[in-house]
């Protein structure tokens, strides 16, 4: 079907950018440019307003917009209603995932995905949930999987499961041969964080909060830009952390790393799967997202 160059033009108006539309469509910057070239030519009218660092559309380019979501829409809707009388299910299916999702617990449900579906092309990309929630409201991936609260008003929201944040430390720390400690234990010790915009520290720092610890009242050690660096940090000594106990259970199995929990309170959150409320779901997302709510997920600690 002759939808590329609404596809190309799609791209530029969601995400404000000629670069990154080229690498959401993964064509070249100027290959994009003369798509849209080509489309003004068209038309015989301005598509975009490049005043500025800014790309806007003009009035003209705000109609064709709204008709160019609505023909894709049916687009993928006869895709949808084609492959449901042959049984044919393909095309390309882009997720998002935040870290701890993305890392710890996607790879094998995209596998048994993969396994069953073995048309679809399937990208990943992992960024904390600030990013991913950014990458979403832009139209750069179809489905996204986060942890961490989101807002309701811009996206549909589905739990996927519950999770438990644990302390890890280090086999050799004081804390190694115990099972639980106060909450308020964690003052006393140099603690390892994420960055800012991870779902998992903005959860920490909301359970901490409600039990009267602040950020100023924590010896933060280091702040850390993955789950990964931020245990093995914790296998060398540097601190304690708290993480999802998916991010857990590979080292504690190892013997690595010694995981407790908290006497008095439970690090709960959901692992929540979101999509904009303004944007069309493809029948590969959709055959996705079914697969996702009967996929047998197993606790990740015994």
């Amino acid at each position: 079907m002759e939808d590329h160059k609404l596809r190309v033009f799609c791209a530029v108006a969601d995400t404000k950018s000629f670069s990154k539309a080229s690498e959401l469509i993964h064509l070249t910057q100027p290959a994009v440019s003369l798509q849209v070239q080509a489309m003004e030519e068209l038309y015989e009218t301005r598509l975009f307003d490049r005043s500025g660092n800014s790309i806007n559309l003009t009035p003209a380019g705000e109609i064709l917009y709204k008709r160019a979501k609505e023909i894709l829409a049916l687009y993928a809707e006869a895709q949808k209603n084609i492959s449901e009388i042959t049984g044919s299910i393909k095309g390309s299916l882009s997720i998002g995932a935040s870290s701890t999702i993305g890392n710890y617990l996607l790879p094998s449900i995209i596998s048994a995905f993969k396994k069953k579906v073995p048309r679809v092309n399937i990208s990943l990309m992992v960024r904390n949930t600030k990013t991913i929630t950014e990458k979403l409201n832009a139209g750069e991936i179809d489905i996204a999987l986060v942890e961490g609260d989101v807002s309701k008003q811009r996206f549909a929201v589905d739990t996927l499961i519950s999770d438990e944040l644990v302390v890890i430390v280090s086999p050799a720390h004081p804390w190694a041969e115990r099972r639980n400690i106060p909450v308020t234990d964690l003052i006393k010790e140099p603690l390892i964080l994420r960055e800012e915009g991870s779902g998992t520290r903005q959860i920490i720092m909301k359970h901490l909060e409600d039990h009267g610890i602040k950020l100023d009242d924590l010896k933060i050690s280091l702040v850390l830009g993955s789950t990964e660096a931020i245990k093995s940090a914790v296998e060398e000594g540097v601190g304690v952390s708290i993480v999802s106990a998916w991010a857990a259970r590979q080292a504690i199995k190892c013997g690595v790393l010694k995981v407790l929990t908290f006497k008095d309170v439970k690090f709960h959150r959901n692992f929540s799967i979101i999509s904009p409320k303004r944007n069309y779901c493809t029948h590969t997302a959709k055959e996705f997202l079914g697969f996702l709510k009967v996929y047998p997920i197993k606790a990740p600690m015994p």
